[in-house]
Parts: structure tokens; C-alpha cells; sequence
């Protein structure tokens, strides 16, 4: 009996240990428990500052402060700062709250200057480069992982300042990143309980690295999104600014047919196109080509438009015209630009053509034969150089005029390398036999019909592919 009594003391005291244990264990899960719905709260917190900033369309710098305001609030830290990295592969202070310790010693020049602490230390900062691999927050973006420093008293690569308010006695940094983006650094110091940060508080502040990143990225996609919509505006007005500069309308001629066709690759363009009348019996029609496309292009292509109608009336020589458009876009021409452009007076006393060609593509004249009714088509070739690519003595030395007869029936076409070089899926291009057989099957229609069927031809031609350069199309027939 006594024995017995004995086992079951042994035994009561063997199941009370393990109850304490399962106790204790239970408390303890329920405080990591804890631990972590606070930390999940203070990271939703966090995520919800980041939101209600991406939400006022910050600019990155203002970003960066609510950065570092959030994880004080968030960590119960005295300060932070964040550090973002340059072209220059170093990093910088650019964002700090809080009596931050600079990374380096302060210089003298720096303390005489008379400000605050807090202002000398944001002066500091933002002026203090760190190369990549130096002190701790140069080896976390090297590194790109965070550290916990729960005691910097002896770490050497704790910059000590001399100053009580500026002690750093525990510090964390982790990496801004986000789908391998690196936005820079983060970093916190001195709890302000005055205790050493934990590794609670290392994955607490690395789970606001994550989401500070991800409002990062977040906000370059705005930004990048509002430029490009800014951008399109912009293309937008300088399309519809282009529109009208290019005539809708050929002047009314007596005698003559008209068509005009314009289609740009993108909403700007570097061809352009101008039909107007220089006299009673004299008609001028231009086409041109800016090299490049975009704004620059278009840009070039309307000051050229302007001057060409403003030189225009003063000389009777088309090459004449060209030498002072030259002259004049010497200095308004970039290196790498130039124009090729053809100028033709159609002359409706004498049914003729004047023309000159600055290195543009060789005009297509059709002919009705007056004896037989056959219908012959010629590319008809005159010297000349691009504008902009030679200086203005050789341009004017190579240049020339030429003279082609235009009767009841004949017409000529004026056109850019957009139609002559689209090409189709196999890369072949359209090229000047097929615009030439467009003509030759045509001919006896309008001036609009044969320009109608160019488009045909070339839209059958390259099917689907999509254009790589602009087209331009003048249509000219005598009637």
C-alpha cells in the first residue's frame, strides 16, 4: 500500500511537469501569436500611409519622407533616414527625420555654419556620398541584405560623432527592393525606450522595406504613366498643329487636277506636302522629307514649310529657291538632320513643268502621245543634294533645274520613299515599277482616282505589316 501511494505521488508530479511545460508552451505561441498580429497590424498601418501617398501623386523625394515618418512610427525608433543610390553607383541621404547620425565624421566647414543640429545633420547627409561596400549602409546595398546591429558600441564601422544627442547605440538597414529594383536603403537607429532593437523588430522593419519598395515601384509607374500621357498630349497637338500647317485644298487652277495624300508612320511626321499658287498662271507644289521622325522632325518640317513659302515668289528658278531655303537652314539644321525635298512650278501659259530636286525621289511623269493617244511614264531625274548634308557652296555647284513639257492628259506624281520602299511581311518593298504600272493603268482617270489606286496598290502590296516610314503622295494632272 505504502508503495503504492508512493507511485501515484511519482506519477502526479511527473504529469504536473508536463502540464507546466504544455502551459508554458502555450503561452508562449500565444505571445509569438501576438507578436505577429502586431506586426501584421503595423505593416497594414504602413501599407496604408504608402497608399495615401502614391494616392497624392508624390514625387519620389516626398515619398522617401513619408518613408522614414512611417517607420518611426512603426518601429518606435528616434530617427531614420533613407539613402537612394545614384548614376554614379553611390548612394545618398535622401530622406531623413530625427536626429540621424551621419554615416562620416562631420568636417569643421560644415559645423561653422552656424545651423541647427537637426539642420546640420540634413545638411550633412543629403551632401555626404557613400560608395557601395562602405560603413553599414554601403555593405547592405552591396550585400542587397539587411542587417541588425543590436549594439554598435563595437562595431568599427559605426561612425562615433562626440555628440550625446547623435550616439547611435542600435541600428537596423535593409535593402529598398522590389522584383530585383533597387531603390536604395533604409535605415533606423535607437529605439526610443533606450533598449537594443530585436530581431522582432530586424523582420518588423524588413516586411516595411518590402511594402516602402513596393510604393516605390508603384510610384515610378505613375510617373511614368503620367509622362507618357503627357507625352501623348503633347504628340497629340503637335500632330493636329502639323494637320494644319499641310493644305486640306489645292488653290483652284483652271486646267488642272489636284490631289493631295498625306499618312504619317506616327502621329507626327517629318514628310510634308504644300501646293500654292506663286502667280495668275503659275502653280507651285513641294514635297518633302525631314530624315527622322517625331517631334524634331515635324518641327524641322514646318520652319522649312514656312521659309519655302516666304523664298518662293521671289525667284523664277526652283534651284534658286532651294540654294536660299539652304542658306537659311544652315544654322537651323542639326548634324545628324537633313531635308530631301522637290520644288516644281507648273506653268499653265506655256503647259510646261520647272522643277528642281534636293536629293528627294524622282518625280513620275505621264505622257499622252499626241499622234498615236499612247500613254508612256518616265522617272525624270535633275542633280541635286539633300538640304543640310553639304554646305551651301556645293549644294548651290550641284543643283540644277529641269524643264518637262505637261499637255492636256499628261500629269505628274510626287511622292516619298513611303511609298516607294513599304514593304510587305517577306520585306520586299513596293519600289518604282509597281508605282509606275499604277500610273500606266490609270492614267486617263482624275487626279484623286490615281492617287485612290496608289494607296490600293500599296495597302494590297504590304498587307498587314505594319508602315516604317511615312507616306506622301502629290497627284498633278493636266486636263
Amino acid at each position: 500500500m505504502w508503495l503504492f501511494l508512493v507511485g501515484l505521488m511519482i506519477g502526479g508530479a511527473g504529469a504536473a511537469v508536463v502540464y507546466w511545460r504544455a502551459r508554458r508552451e502555450a503561452l508562449r505561441i500565444d505571445e509569438e501569436r501576438q507578436v505577429v498580429t502586431q506586426e501584421t497590424l503595423i505593416v497594414v498601418e504602413f501599407m496604408h500611409h504608402m497608399a495615401e501617398a502614391l494616392a497624392l501623386n508624390p514625387r519620389r523625394e516626398d515619398l522617401y519622407q513619408r518613408i522614414v515618418h512611417a517607420s518611426i512610427l512603426c518601429t518606435g525608433a528616434t530617427s531614420a533616414c533613407v539613402f537612394e543610390p545614384l548614376s554614379n553607383g553611390m548612394l545618398r541621404g535622401a530622406a531623413v527625420e530625427g536626429l540621424f547620425p551621419p554615416q562620416r565624421p562631420i568636417d569643421g566647414e560644415a559645423r561653422s555654419l552656424g545651423l541647427s543640429r537637426a539642420g546640420l545633420i540634413e545638411r550633412v547627409l543629403r551632401s555626404e556620398r557613400i560608395v557601395v561596400g562602405e560603413g553599414v549602409v554601403g555593405q547592405v546595398a552591396g550585400a542587397r541584405r539587411g542587417e541588425l546591429i543590436s549594439d554598435t558600441t563595437h562595431d568599427d564601422r559605426v561612425v562615433t560623432h562626440g555628440d550625446p544627442a547623435l550616439e547611435m547605440r542600435s541600428m537596423i538597414a535593409v535593402p529598398l527592393i522590389f522584383a530585383d529594383q533597387f531603390y536604395g536603403v533604409l535605415a533606423v537607429v535607437n529605439p526610443a525606450d533606450g533598449m537594443a532593437f530585436t530581431e522582432m523588430d530586424f523582420s518588423l522593419v524588413q516586411s516595411l522595406s518590402e511594402q516602402a519598395a513596393l510604393a516605390l515601384r508603384h510610384a515610378e509607374f505613375l510617373h511614368f504613366q503620367l509622362e507618357k500621357n503627357q507625352l501623348d498630349l503633347d504628340l497629340s497637338l503637335a500632330s493636329s498643329v502639323q494637320q494644319m500647317l499641310l493644305p486640306r485644298e489645292a488653290p483652284t487652277m483652271d486646267g488642272f487636277d489636284v490631289s493631295m495624300r498625306y499618312a504619317p508612320a506616327q502621329k507626327v511626321s517629318g514628310d510634308f506636302y504644300d501646293v500654292f499658287s506663286v502667280s495668275e498662271t503659275k502653280l507651285a507644289v513641294a514635297v518633302g522629307d525631314v530624315s527622322g521622325k517625331g517631334v524634331a522632325a515635324s518641327l524641322l518640317m514646318a520652319i522649312c514649310r514656312t521659309h519655302l513659302r516666304q523664298i518662293a515668289p521671289r525667284f523664277e528658278s526652283p534651284a534658286r529657291v532651294l540654294c536660299e531655303l539652304q542658306r537659311i537652314l544652315a544654322n537651323e539644321i542639326k548634324r545628324d538632320m537633313f531635308i530631301t525635298l522637290i520644288y516644281a512650278v507648273v506653268d499653265t501659259e506655256y503647259d510646261e513643268v520647272l522643277f528642281s530636286r534636293a536629293g528627294h525621289e524622282l518625280p513620275l511623269f505621264g505622257h499622252v502621245d499626241r499622234v498615236t493617244g499612247n500613254f508612256a511614264e518616265q522617272f525624270v531625274r535633275s542633280e541635286g543634294m539633300a538640304i543640310g548634308l553639304v554646305d551651301e557652296a556645293l549644294f548651290g555647284e550641284v543643283i540644277t533645274d529641269q524643264r518637262m513639257p505637261l499637255r492636256s492628259g499628261d500629269s505628274f506624281v510626287l511622292y516619298t520613299d513611303g511609298i516607294t520602299e513599304a514593304a510587305n511581311a517577306a520585306g520586299e518593298e513596293f519600289t518604282g515599277s509597281r508605282l509606275a504600272e499604277v500610273i500606266r493603268k490609270h492614267h486617263s482617270e482624275t487626279a484623286a482616282q490615281i492617287s485612290d489606286a496608289i494607296e490600293l496598290a500599296v495597302k494590297q502590296f504590304v498587307g498587314d505589316t505594319p508602315p516604317r516610314d511615312d507616306a506622301t503622295l502629290v497627284t498633278v494632272k493636266r486636263v
